[in-house]
């Protein structure tokens, strides 16, 4: 299915009977599935299993090109949503089978086509792009606020007061629901605000700014220790190498 989305454009919650591999050819799209949330930039994709609720944003215009994968040719692939890198190789087999009729002759030059993207797709690693999201309701209110302000500056102990709880406890709950502690979910929450950003052009000091940065060096450290690439590098070209 391609389809081509303005910045902003929601996908409310839905599934699909049929597996998906989730993937742009141009664009940063954010998802929230499973009790996660996704940052799915150029050159990754996300795999989606059969039957699982999902909502979209698109953080910049995004060139969708989703693929649909009925039980059997899904089988061999993961059981739960990861994001997967696509090779040079892996984003044209995707582009040219979006040109392909919904019925194409499965043992003929398309069918062939398809074995290949299958067959990319098996043993791809994935890669850390995602957020888990606490279901506990104090943590949660913590969360959600970070989310739509990454760049609040409050500490875990500040936080404790806001929700009542005492900063032992708060941290406890962090660990138990996330598997991340307080530092490193904020950490992980704003690197992904920053490559859906970033991805969509935004000038990187006021990325930096916006994310609570006092200075341009120290954001482009922590991001080049998560991502592998200075945010310049990665605003010019997402994840390419």
């Amino acid at each position: 299915m391609p389809k081509d989305f303005s910045i902003g454009f929601e996908i409310a919650p839905h599934s699909h009977e049929r597996a998906q591999l989730i993937y742009a050819t141009a664009g940063t799209m954010r998802v929230s599935a499973a009790g996660s949330r996704w940052t799915v930039p150029p050159q990754r994709a996300l795999w989606m299993p059969a039957g699982i609720t999902n909502a979209i944003v698109m953080s910049s215009p995004v060139t969708m090109r989703t693929l649909y994968l009925r039980a059997d040719a899904a089988a061999a692939m993961p059981q739960a949503c990861q994001v997967l890198p696509v090779s040079p190789l892996l984003r044209e087999l995707i582009v040219r089978a979006t040109e392909l009729p919904m019925h194409y002759d499965e043992s003929g030059p398309a069918g062939h086509l398809v074995a290949l993207i299958l067959a990319e797709l098996h043993g791809q690693q994935s890669l850390p792009l995602h957020l888990p999201l606490p279901r506990e309701r104090r943590l949660m209110a913590v969360c959600r606020t970070l989310l739509d302000r990454p760049g609040d500056r409050r500490d875990l102990k500040d936080w404790a007061r806001v929700v009542r709880a005492s900063e032992r406890t708060l941290a406890r709950l962090f660990q138990r629901e996330t598997g991340l502690s307080f530092g490193a979910w904020r950490q992980q929450a704003r690197v992904l605000e920053a490559m859906g950003r970033l991805g969509a052009g935004e000038p990187v000091t006021q990325v930096a700014l916006d994310l609570g940065y006092d200075s341009l060096s120290a954001f482009s450290a922590m991001f080049r220790r998560a991502v592998g690439a200075s945010p310049s590098e990665y605003r010019l070209k997402p994840l390419e190498t």
